[in-house]
């Protein structure tokens, strides 16, 4: 067996809606429902599952924590536009511009965190 890419992970979050708002006016993801009402966040060809905290569906982790998680998303607007984006929208740049190394090589990174306190990198590959 050989995994090829991530089709979706699992977030857990302390309220849906605020999410939901974070993720699709700040990221640009798109709100999707599945399966009885389950939440979820598009973009690309991967995809966002959000369990609420305390509320997850089963199986779910060992220990499903809001703010737990370190992600890293490319975008192919450029990290400076990205940024102005950020500060209009009042959210805190905690670092960067960046050059870390990514999964294909270096990338531009800044950092914020989500509302549950999850690290968020958004990045352009150079």
């Amino acid at each position: 067996m050989k995994v090829t890419q991530l089709d979706h992970l699992v977030l857990t979050v302390r309220e849906l809606q605020v999410s939901c708002d974070f993720y699709t006016r700040i990221l640009g993801m798109q709100l999707v429902e599945f399966a009885g009402g389950r939440k979820a966040l598009k973009f690309g060809a991967q995809k966002i599952n959000l369990h609420e905290y305390h509320n997850e569906f089963e199986p779910k982790a060992a220990l499903p924590t809001p703010g737990s998680a370190d992600l890293c998303f490319l975008t192919e607007a450029p990290v400076s536009e990205v940024a102005v984006h950020l500060e209009r929208n009042q959210v805190e740049i905690i670092e960067g511009p960046v050059e870390r190394t990514g999964a294909e090589g270096a990338i531009l990174s800044i950092y914020l965190r989500d509302p549950d306190g999850n690290l968020l990198e958004i990045a352009n590959r150079l």
